[in-house]
């Protein structure tokens, strides 16, 4: 299941809610009862988390338009229990502009909870005997609710300011690296200290807190595809499509029949095709859809090709295929040389590609 709430955008950046994020209210809601809470502590909790998640669109937001001032887009921002995720269109190359958008984030929370700290009387509590402060933290009121929020932000800060993948901390150690020595060498450092947070933590989860054995595999995940991915990137750099690209390849034209391309299907290792007539390009055929529809007999190719498609050229920079391939679902592109069909690319040649370059470079 994908992110399937939409709550509209915010300077252009859709804001969506995953349905994972509706077990954390559904968790807080069973977790009041079984303590005895009654409807006002509930609406309380669920209020205290609401706004929680409000800030951390905010944070993203911070990400998100700094990003912009490079020009970098910023598609949507994703709310998941663990936190929300900001889906920008790259990461920027440049170690001042990746450390000025990593920064951008936890520099938002920084500015709620100054507020905070001057609309609150936080000296006051933080002054309060045992007895006050117990007695104040169990009350159920303005005062009350906006100390926790303060709490919540510095909590945000300092957490995400640990150096690891993918969190800011771990993007702003990787841009301060790669200010001294080049960009492949600062992310193994960066990404080797992220998984050693990730060892901490699950031994930690292990012995206390169950939830850090998630936010370890999190981490652990985050620095090893942040360290694999920019390897790939530098090798492919300088690179274009026509080196990678497949060129022995079946095509169909809009009036073959199903039959005739299941019998390539079975007959060959091609998957997915391309629909052409006199070297144009007119659809492609996908593997599901084909599946989908061989037992129809009288279905043509052009009754079930996909007819939206983008299409590559020959000397397409490899660097920008990489990561247009790895962020599609239908990852399969026609490449074309003045606007005539000579090959395609996938996300299986393109690893076979980046296999045999890895190869060459050591």
């Amino acid at each position: 299941m994908k992110a399937n709430l939409s709550l509209g955008s915010i300077a252009g950046i859709k804001i969506k809610v995953h349905w994972t994020f509706f077990l954390l209210i559904i968790w807080i809601v069973s977790d009041q009862i079984k303590r005895g809470g009654d409807t006002e502590s509930i609406l309380y909790n669920v209020a205290f988390i609401l706004t929680v998640f409000l800030c951390v669109v905010l944070h993203e937001l911070g990400h998100a338009l700094m990003a912009r001032r490079f020009k970098i887009g910023t598609k949507k921002i994703t709310l998941l229990p663990i936190g929300g995720i900001a889906s920008m269109e790259k990461i920027p190359e440049s170690p001042r502009q990746e450390f000025l958008v990593s920064i951008a984030g936890p520099i938002v929370n920084v500015i709620i909870a100054t507020l905070l700290y001057f609309i609150i009387p936080i000296k006051d509590i933080m002054n309060l005997n045992l007895d006050e402060s117990f007695s104040f933290l169990v009350r159920f009121n303005m005062q009350n609710f906006l100390f926790y929020l303060f709490l919540v932000n510095v909590a945000l800060v300092v957490f995400n300011m640990i150096p690891a993948f993918p969190m800011d901390g771990g993007r702003v150690l990787r841009a301060l690296l790669a200010m001294k020595m080049n960009r492949v060498k600062a992310t193994q450092i960066a990404a080797s200290v992220g998984q050693f947070f990730a060892v901490l933590f699950l031994i930690i989860g292990l012995l206390y807190n169950p939830f850090l054995i998630f936010i370890a595999l999190f981490i652990f995940l985050g620095a090893y595809g942040e360290n694999k991915m920019v390897q790939h990137l530098m090798l492919l750099k300088g690179h274009q499509v026509k080196e990678a690209m497949m060129t022995n390849i079946t095509t169909f034209s809009p009036d073959d029949t199903i039959n005739k391309v299941i019998e390539a299907i079975l007959s060959g290792t091609e998957n997915n095709f391309v629909v052409v007539k006199e070297s144009v390009v007119l659809g492609l055929l996908y593997h599901k859809n084909i599946i989908e529809n061989s037992n129809k007999e009288n279905c043509l190719v052009k009754d079930i090709m996909t007819t939206t498609f983008k299409l590559l050229k020959d000397d397409d920079d490899l660097k920008k295929v990489y990561e247009l391939i790895y962020g599609e679902s239908k990852a399969f592109f026609p490449v074309v040389k003045s606007d005539e069909l000579i090959g395609v690319i996938d996300i299986m040649n393109l690893n076979e590609y980046l296999l045999i370059q890895a190869k060459l470079t050591h």
